[in-house]
């Protein structure tokens, strides 16, 4: 009787046991996603002055890609190409959610749209997030996009703190928590975005420097050292060796605003010194400075240690193929993704793309470094020109990696500007010109029908108030107004259209305004 309860609950088992085993062949990943972290921010890049030592680590265990970009300089589109899969304009995502509302741009990313989180949880994985999400706020839950577990800013459900402290302790929980199942977790660190709130001893370790140059090695440091804190869980729990680890930027260092002089323990918005690694353009430009950030892949017995690949481009929207193909996961054929399956690079092989990549944002005409509007590189070449095509520069980025104005050669290559010129524009035929529908926040339901012609949607202010409010009390003082925005000697002046009491505070009633009768 006993033999033959031993035996039947084996064949019980089995099933179980190979399920298991076959979840064990499925690597953990984790991508971890820094904020404005410039190219040149890393130590094992060559800056001279900041320090990553457990980055540096990192890349001597794996590989450090030098021609990774994102597919757009600033947050939101980013992060929704690095998700989706699709360039960020298809979406209608071309800014960032809460600051401005061109028609194309939904109040969120589209739920229904192809998401990592979604396909690998199809395929068995349990899904975190940890971090900065800023993809919309509104009638889409975390759950929505496939996210089983999740504390965030900018995004809906459970918080954690802008400043970002929190965020590598909740990930190191999901990580020790789910060791013995498949999981994927995205941990988007806080480090190195506006406002500035660097560690005591962070400070004390950089003391020796100027005051921006203290602030700002001293949030790199923070940064890697969360980054270290999540590399220290994987050890811990003994999955190292089946974890593929990624770790980049969204978008190049922001740029130094004229004027800001600074004072050392007022972080807020004097401390933009991030670097690029000589790459021209910074956050916002279409220029590689702007798109081309870090890359760093770890994965033991996959990847390569200590490989350095300058040959093969990468992109965001190829995470979603090469992700699935690394999880044995096929997207499905109305995903309809832009990017490329690249896992042969993950594993050390020099991969040629086979398609181009197309950006788009609105440029600053009166900046030499952020005037584009669009961009397109097919192969080695890069073009980037205004909406109507009139302004042109033609690099190629495998001799003129810096995109050196004096080596502009649009006149010299008349041919190949008129080829990519085209891709440009009849790319940007295809985009979005309105917002889809089921992506817009409707009127509460006994609300105004609309508001007066010059009110900006109750909806709307929320959204950047929430956002600026980075203390959380409730309230915005003048630095957290400024800090959030751009817009130079005007601001104080409207910071005080809105301060109606004149108590140097912004209210919500008073930001958010009453709604129209």
């Amino acid at each position: 009787m006993q033999h033959t309860l031993t035996l039947l609950t084996a064949l019980l088992l089995a099933p179980l046991a190979a399920l298991h085993a076959a979840d064990a062949t499925k690597p953990n990943i984790v991508f971890i996603y820094a904020d404005d972290w410039g190219w040149g921010d890393l130590s094992c890049h060559g800056n001279t002055w900041l320090k990553t030592p457990r980055l540096d680590k990192l890349a001597s265990e794996g590989i450090d890609f030098q021609q990774f970009n994102v597919l757009s300089p600033v947050c939101s589109p980013s992060r929704a190409a690095a998700m989706t899969g699709r360039f960020p304009g298809r979406l209608g995502i071309n800014t960032v959610f809460g600051v401005s509302k061109p028609p194309e741009m939904p109040d969120w990313l589209d739920p229904s749209a192809p998401m990592i989180p979604r396909l690998l949880k199809a395929a068995g994985y349990r899904i975190g997030h940890f971090g900065k999400w800023h993809l919309g706020e509104g009638t889409p839950t975390m759950a929505d996009y496939g996210i089983d577990e999740s504390a965030v800013y900018h995004g809906p459900g459970p918080k954690v703190g802008p400043s970002g402290n929190d965020i590598p302790n909740q990930a190191v929980k999901f990580i020790e928590a789910n060791k013995d199942r498949p999981f994927y977790v995205n941990v988007w660190l806080h480090e190195s975005h506006l406002a500035h709130t660097p560690s005591a001893e962070s400070m004390e370790k950089w003391k020796h420097l100027d005051p921006r140059q203290q602030v700002y090695a001293a949030v790199i440091s923070d940064g890697d050292n969360k980054v270290g804190m999540i590399l220290d869980a994987l050890e811990r729990c003994g999955i190292a060796q089946n974890t593929l680890v990624v770790f980049s930027s969204d978008n190049g260092p922001a740029k130094l605003k004229e004027g800001d002089k600074g004072e050392l323990g007022k972080y807020r918005s004097h401390y933009n010194i991030g670097e690029t690694g000589g790459l021209r353009g910074q956050k916002t430009s279409l220029f590689e400075g702007g798109v081309r950030v870090p890359f760093i892949v770890r994965w033991p017995d996959q990847a390569p240690a200590g490989l350095k690949n300058d040959a093969t481009v990468l992109t965001a929207v190829d995470l979603l193929p090469t992700f699935c193909a690394a999880a044995g996961v096929t997207p499905p054929p109305d995903a309809h993704g832009d990017g490329e399956n690249l896992l042969p690079a993950l594993k050390g092989e020099s991969v040629l793309r086979t398609r181009p990549i197309f950006w788009r944002i609105n440029g600053n005409k009166k900046d030499p470094n952020f005037w584009p509007d669009l961009a397109v590189r097919d192969g080695d070449w890069k073009l980037v020109t205004t909406f109507d095509g009139q302004k042109v520069e033609l690099h190629n980025l495998k001799s003129n990696r810096a995109e050196d104005v004096a080596k502009d050669q649009s006149k010299d290559h008349p041919e190949v500007v008129a080829r990519l010129t085209k891709l440009a524009l009849d790319w940007k035929a295809t985009l979005p010109t309105k917002a889809d529908p089921s992506c817009v926040a409707k009127p509460q339901e006994g609300g105004p029908e609309k508001l007066s012609e010059t009110a900006t949607p109750t909806k709307d202010r929320n959204i950047p108030f929430n956002r600026w409010d980075t203390s959380k009390d409730g309230v915005l003082t003048l630095d957290e107004y400024k800090a959030g925005q751009n817009g130079g000697a005007t601001l104080e002046a409207r910071f005080k259209n809105f301060d109606k009491n004149s108590d140097g505070k912004l209210s919500r009633e008073e930001f958010v305004g009453p709604k129209a009768k």
